[in-house]
């Protein structure tokens, strides 16, 4: 066993049962939306970030568009345009009839200050090109845009090769008495400032929006701390630990919930010392009833009225049980089978056959003595009316603790199956569920809901349904 843990936002998991009456159903799912709400975040952080982010990619996406087309495309072309010029200058003056020196000095100027190696021979024809290069999207606008300022200048047939890979573009081109190679790096066509700008553009998109996660995280905190304090306290925890923060929404909300709590409190304090001294005024003439009738001569109307007497104080005794609820007492975690060993020994003296499966690995927050009394209250019920009776225990997938208690008497109708945790309800069946314990508000019909009040303070469900023995089956879910 060891002490309830302190209050955390981490402290209920997801899959944790919420308090609420319905049975045995619990809380109901989130159910998506039809249409675009289906896609939208089910959190709240997960919807205040798309709020916050959407803007941001929808105004980046814009502006990588308008830059592209603009800004992008009208450099890409300047620098086509100064490419096809000097390419068409030095076709020129070839044709011109240049003499080899000359031709030597343009070729030594442009590769040392324009980047362009060139090389002219005489008498040579453009082979037969493959133009099945393929490029990237980039790649193909730089070669197309040098191809349509090539056209506009040059007038000559020509052939563009780029490797992009290798970061040069050659230009073949043909003119009346040879062949014009000219060779150039890719930065003479291509602006590296344009990477480097949408580079430092999604670069502060994604810082923004990673602030924007931690800021939403930290507003979002004192909501989920609400939600959990909110839980707990319907569990019948203690949320003492939880602290009112965040925005003035949010405290608001919190602040509210402590006024609700506090409120909450203090009327079933008062309910409670109030009955407390009801049953403590009502026991003095009971005591001194008792007193006088055990001085009277036994006779059949002595003893009609001891049982009256008897019945009246177990009436008081389960009215205070019924209010106290066991609220009082802290929450240990405790292995199941090692707790239900006690319970075994207590109920061998219902003198029935009970049958126990309860796996040795399951852990759970209880308040022994209280969820003792529940399970005694049923096993009192059953071991009434059956002379059989099986407990088990099982573990599901999600986190939950399934004990069911089967027996093979008469059962109830379906009907009844919500109105026996009603208070004070009795059926007309032969069979009554609102027996229990003598000391455990059993014969005056608040055994099941005491049971019930001790579930659901575990923030737990139970509910009745038809067992396969042949009788009741009381089925009670616990979160782990």
């Amino acid at each position: 066993m060891g002490a309830e843990k302190d209050f955390d936002v981490a402290g209920i998991d997801a899959n944790d049962e919420g308090y609420q009456d319905d049975i045995p159903s619990g809380r109901k799912q989130y159910q998506p939306g039809t249409g675009i709400k289906k896609y939208l975040p089910r959190t709240l952080l997960g919807r205040s970030l798309l709020i916050l982010v959407t803007p941001i990619l929808l105004v980046q996406i814009i502006s990588t568009i308008v830059f592209l087309d603009n800004h992008w495309a009208k450099i890409m072309d300047r620098l086509a345009y100064a490419v096809a010029g000097e390419i068409t200058v030095i076709a020129r003056a070839i044709e011109d009839g240049i003499t080899p020196e000359s031709l030597n000095r343009i070729t030594g100027y442009s590769s040392q200050n324009l980047g362009l190696l060139i090389t002219y021979e005489q008498g040579a024809l453009i082979k037969n090109k493959d133009f099945s290069d393929q490029h990237i999207i980039w790649e193909s606008a730089v070669v197309n845009t040098l191809d349509k300022e090539l056209n506009k200048s040059l007038r000559r047939p020509f052939y563009i090769h780029a490797d992009f890979q290798e970061k040069w573009v050659q230009v073949n081109v043909q003119l009346e008495n040879g062949v014009l190679n000219v060779e150039l790096p890719e930065r003479r066509l291509f602006s590296s400032s344009g990477y480097i700008f949408l580079i430092w553009m999604f670069s502060t998109s994604l810082i923004l929006s990673i602030v924007a996660v931690l800021f939403m995280r930290n507003q979002i905190r004192p909501i989920r701390r609400l939600a959990v304090a909110a839980d707990w306290f319907g569990r019948g925890r203690d949320v003492h630990k939880f602290k009112v923060e965040g925005a003035s929404e949010v405290r608001q909300a919190g602040q509210a919930f402590l006024d609700m709590r506090r409120r909450i409190k203090r009327q079933i304090s008062q309910r409670t010392i109030m009955l407390a001294g009801v049953s403590h005024d009502l026991r003095t003439p009971l005591t001194r009833m008792k007193l006088e009738l055990e001085m009277m001569g036994e006779n059949e109307d002595v003893k009609a009225l001891k049982n009256d007497v008897a019945l009246m104080q177990r009436m008081i005794d389960g009215y205070l049980e019924f209010v106290r609820g066991g609220e009082s007492e802290g929450i240990v975690h405790v292995n199941l089978a090692a707790y239900m060993d006690k319970i075994k020994i207590d109920a061998q003296r219902l003198g029935r056959d009970i049958q126990w499966d309860i796996p040795s690995y399951i852990q759970l927050p209880l308040r022994p003595l209280a969820f003792e009394r529940a399970i005694t209250n049923i096993l009192n019920n059953a071991a009434k009316y059956a002379e059989h009776i099986w407990v088990s225990a099982d573990v599901t997938n999600d986190g939950r603790v399934y004990i069911s208690i089967d027996d093979d008497g008469p059962g109830i109708s379906a009907d009844q199956y919500q109105d026996v945790f009603k208070p004070f309800y009795r059926g007309d069946s032969a069979r009554s569920l609102d027996v229990g314990d003598d000391n455990n508000g059993g014969g005056v019909g608040l055994g099941m809901p005491i049971a019930m009040d001790i579930v659901h303070s575990h923030g737990g469900r139970i509910w009745l349904e038809p067992s396969d023995k042949g009788g009741l089956r009381v089925v009670m879910r616990l979160p782990m």
